[in-house]
């Protein structure tokens, strides 16, 4: 019987210009929009009512969404900065990397030509203790999965 898959061990890496991933860029603590739908359009043919023909149309997908706690010199914030603040957007590659108890890959997404559509940052609140939590969310071309 197949053990099942723990989604708490991860590693998220951008792909931009082969240069070597800042190790605090690599830590996230959460990522969602790992999914991809195929649209379809409707086709009635004639004379039948009972149903409708389902043709697929496209295939289209949310954004890609990463949390991490507040860090301080990341290059990967720099970016994200400088992106927004110029409106001059330069693609990346994201690749997220399921990783087994022992550090080994067991699956994987590849998120092409990613670019930075959102930044934010947790409420600042002086009445509860909490993290301040980074949320970046990339828009990207097209997701590949990977299962290894």
């Amino acid at each position: 019987m197949a053990t099942p898959i723990i989604g708490m061990r991860f590693a998220v890496l951008f792909m931009a210009g082969g240069v070597v991933p800042n190790p605090l860029d690599l830590r996230f603590s959460k990522v969602s929009g790992l999914s991809m739908t195929v649209e379809t359009e409707a086709l009635a043919e004639g004379g039948q009512n009972l149903y409708t023909q389902q043709l697929p149309r496209s295939v289209s997908h949310g954004n890609l969404v990463l949390e991490r706690g507040m860090v301080v010199g990341s290059p990967l914030n720099i970016e994200f900065n400088a992106s927004l603040s110029t409106f001059k957007f330069v693609t990346s590659n994201v690749l997220v990397t399921l990783l087994s108890e022992d550090g080994l890959p067991m699956a994987a997404w590849l998120f092409m030509k990613a670019w930075p559509v959102k930044w934010s940052t947790s409420d600042l609140d002086a009445t509860t203790p909490g993290l301040v939590i980074d949320t970046m969310e990339l828009a990207y071309a097209r997701m590949q999965v990977l299962r290894v």
